[in-house]
């Protein structure tokens, strides 16, 4: 199988932009590519997956054992699996989550991407650092990013001085930037001229990238033996599950909707922007996160659907509604600009803006009472990202980082989750079990009423 793993030296130093250059560079060559993303991340994986045509994602050694992340990885690969980290390197939680972690986990050479930007040698003590800080590191080479000309041989020369090997690098193509906002870029869906942008940066990285060399390296990594984890069975008849997918509301776990179609689950994908209502016979929904701050006005316009969510949500529709989709069930939501706009009105609050990130990491949620996803004093691990608030950001659920500290959060219920935690199946999947027998017992209530359903 091979693998290699675009990493960096910290958030913002162009893995991003190196990962897309080289998955474009692989298209045009005509090779099988696949493409993951390490860590919790929704919106670097909407980029690979419009660039290889296929869902791109995700890889998280917090979430998953390392039997997990394996089988996912082995799952989902097709010919060449190009794999973007996370933060920088190193970064994560403790031992794991971090693009380190995974590339020991999984046997996957990585390649670090050097922001260079107003560096000239002391881009060798950044080279040296990241061989050294630990070991082993499966680091097999560097390329790097913002390298004018004028710099290229003295790079060569530090990197066979210090035992590294230099893989290329991109040259400064302002045309070619991907713009960002307050949780990272623009999805790809408004990136402008996203088609254009890629191609460019395929030319690029043929041009000044070792993509012969790095196909070589990818070969390198040990293949680790996985299994497929542990599943309950589902028994009866399969719910049908409404999904909210839009331009407000596009952050999903791919692996996550996967689960619940190989338990049985028929998905039926629906837009809270421009809809009237939910898709017919729906035993279930979920609302994932996004930037519903953007879109505030006409999801506040689209009275039909709010109406027919809030009715439903009330008449005990089994529901998800993870951080967008969260803020979006409040009796009110800000927008960027401070006004305020009304929204469906299942959860009595206001979704507000704040001006820093309110929540930031991964959490271990603990159900205080039994709910619809867990009983009580089971543990779930979640991720938050959010900068928006809640004046009702609920108590159901006792969040605990992993520095000690703890808060109560989430709206929890015999058939709604509704917080600003994202949850991750295939780290408990018992809790999307549950999700669906719930949604069996609303279809099979619903049935008794209306037996043409």
């Amino acid at each position: 199988m091979k693998r290699f793993m675009i990493a960096g030296t910290s958030s913002g130093c162009g893995k991003t932009t190196v990962t897309c250059a080289i998955l474009q560079a692989l298209v045009s060559r005509r090779a099988g590519v696949s493409a993951f993303k390490c860590g919790p991340d929704y919106i670097d994986p909407m980029f690979h997956s419009r660039i290889i045509g296929v869902p791109s994602r995700n890889l998280d050694s917090w979430f998953c054992d390392a039997n997990t992340v394996n089988f996912l990885l082995q799952k989902h690969s097709a010919g060449i699996s190009v794999i973007e980290g996370v933060m920088g390197f190193y970064d994560g939680a403790a031992e794991a989550g971090s693009s380190h972690s995974l590339s020991l986990e999984t046997g996957t050479p990585a390649i670090i991407v050097v922001n260079c930007r107003g560096m000239s040698l002391s881009v060798g003590a950044v080279i040296k650092g990241f061989l050294t800080f630990r070991n082993p590191n499966n680091i097999a080479g560097f390329i790097f990013n913002r390298l004018p000309d004028s710099l290229v041989s003295q790079t060569r020369e530090l990197c066979s001085q210090l035992g590294a090997e230099y893989l290329g690098r991109l040259p400064v193509r302002p045309d070619c930037a991907f713009k960002s906002r307050h949780l990272g870029l623009v999805t790809a869906d408004e990136a402008a001229d996203l088609k254009e942008k890629v191609a460019r940066l395929g030319e690029l990285a043929e041009e000044h990238i070792s993509i012969d060399r790095i196909l070589e390296l990818a070969e390198a990594g040990p293949c680790r033996q996985s299994s497929p984890p542990e599943i309950p069975k589902i028994s009866g008849a399969p719910p049908r599950i409404a999904v909210a997918r839009d331009n407000a509301f596009c952050f999903y776990y791919e692996d996550n909707l996967d689960l619940l179609r190989e338990l049985g689950c028929d998905t039926a994908e629906f837009s809270p922007l421009c809809d009237r209502s939910l898709p017919d016979g729906a035993d279930g929904l979920i609302l994932g996160g996004g930037y519903p701050e953007l879109y505030a006005r006409r999801l506040s316009a689209n009275r039909p659907m709010l109406e027919d969510i809030r009715s439903k949500i009330a008449a005990g529709l089994p529901t998800i509604a993870e951080c967008g989709g969260f803020m979006y069930l409040h009796a009110s939501m800000e927008d960027g600009d401070g006004n305020d706009w009304p929204m469906v009105g299942a959860i009595e609050g206001k979704a507000f803006k704040t001006d820093s990130l309110r929540r930031f990491g991964y959490v271990t949620l603990t159900a205080e009472n039994g709910c619809m996803l867990a009983d009580r004093g089971k543990k779930i691990k979640a991720h938050e990202f959010h900068y928006w608030d809640s004046t009702s950001p609920g108590g159901s659920m006792t969040a605990e980082k992993a520095d000690g500290r703890t808060y109560r959060c989430a709206h929890c219920g015999p058939s709604l989750y509704a917080g600003f935690p994202h949850l991750y199946f295939y780290s408990a999947p018992e809790t999307a079990v549950n999700f669906i027998k719930k949604c069996q017992e609303y279809r099979n209530e619903a049935h008794k009423i209306d037996p043409s359903r």
